[in-house]
């Protein structure tokens, strides 16, 4: 029913009509894993997934780099109309052995964040591990596919030593072994595979923090380090100016006004969050909203979120809950 429902929408031309009413306010996307053809790895946008979202972002909008925006919000100046941006957190090697590829061939910018730790072969992304154990035989009940968003909201909340002895706990309990080194699926990209995304003048190398802990659980000093190491060290490897930064998880309940002050008092020019919105005129350069996408590989999914469907619905949502106090 509610695929017909927006079919009819679509048919109608309402999706064109929020598109057009919201012209002016930027979508920034995110993405996280890509796969193959033909994968069966629900957590990743495979190739003909991310082939159908760019065909239809270059039938209806512009794409341009992240920074872009950010200096628009700086300077006051409105978006040039239908303007996306994308950006993909982490740092694994499937974005670039499956997304860069694409990249190059529609001829579209997009702003990879990555882990230094993770990229430099310090450890793997914790929130990786827990999603290995998921995926063995004995998982505990905590691991099933219906609790785990709870367990990950749970392990957000704890300091980054705790976390890690509930990780190595969980595995002992199931009588598996976490590999020292990361599993092929979940692979970072090599600094050289940086440079060249870098140097190909599509890809803009930012800033994921070192070690991937959620900012809100650990010290303002400690977040500091991470801000200000993560930089330092990316810049070192790839030879350009780190300038875009992106909060862990990035909800709200993730990080302080303190730690946001210091994304700006460390040199970078913005941030992004993982609350979904579009980003209108006036918005907090360094807590911009985006749309997550790699479910999104149906074209009229897509275009719901692209086009402004989503965003009015939501409005709409707000307006009716102020009314109703």
């Amino acid at each position: 029913m509610k695929k017909l429902v927006l079919e009819a929408m679509r048919l109608s031309g309402v999706f064109s009509l929020t598109r057009a009413l919201s012209a002016r306010k930027a979508r920034i996307l995110m993405y996280h894993n890509f796969t193959g053809p033909g994968a069966a790895d629900s957590a990743g946008l495979d190739v003909e997934g991310i082939r159908r979202q760019f065909t239809y972002l270059c039938r209806h909008f512009r794409v341009v780099p992240l920074l872009q925006l950010a200096d628009r919000l700086s300077s006051g100046r409105a978006f040039d109309p239908y303007s996306v941006a994308l950006t993909i957190d982490d740092g694994r090697r499937n974005c670039y052995e499956f997304l860069f590829p694409l990249l190059k061939e529609f001829k579209l910018p997009a702003t990879f964040f990555v882990v230094g730790g993770f990229i430099g072969g310090d450890d793997w992304i914790w929130t990786d591990k827990v999603a290995w154990l998921s995926k063995q035989p004995n998982a505990t009940e905590e691991l099933a596919r219906e609790r785990l968003a709870r367990t990950f909201v749970q392990l957000n909340r704890m300091r980054p030593v705790e976390r890690n002895d509930w990780i190595i706990s969980t595995a002992e309990h199931m009588e598996v072994c976490v590999p020292k080194g990361p599993p092929p699926a979940f692979m970072p990209c090599s600094w050289s595979e940086l440079r060249e995304m870098a140097d190909s003048g599509l890809v803009e190398i930012g800033s994921h923090t070192v070690t991937h802990p959620i900012l809100s659980s650990i010290s303002d000093e400690e977040s500091w380090d991470e801000l200000v190491r993560s930089r330092a060290q990316i810049e070192d490897e790839i030879g350009r100016s780190v300038r875009c930064f992106c909060f862990p998880n990035g909800m709200p309940v993730d990080y302080r006004e303190s730690q946001v002050r210091q994304v700006s008092e460390a040199g970078y020019a913005c941030a992004v969050v993982a609350e979904s919105g579009t980003v209108g005129r006036g918005a907090d350069r360094y807590r911009l909203p985006r749309i997550g996408m790699e479910r999104k590989s149906n074209t009229l999914e897509l275009s719901k979120y692209l086009d402004g469907v989503a965003h009015y619905q939501q409005e709409l949502s707000r307006w009716l809950g102020i009314r109703g106090n």
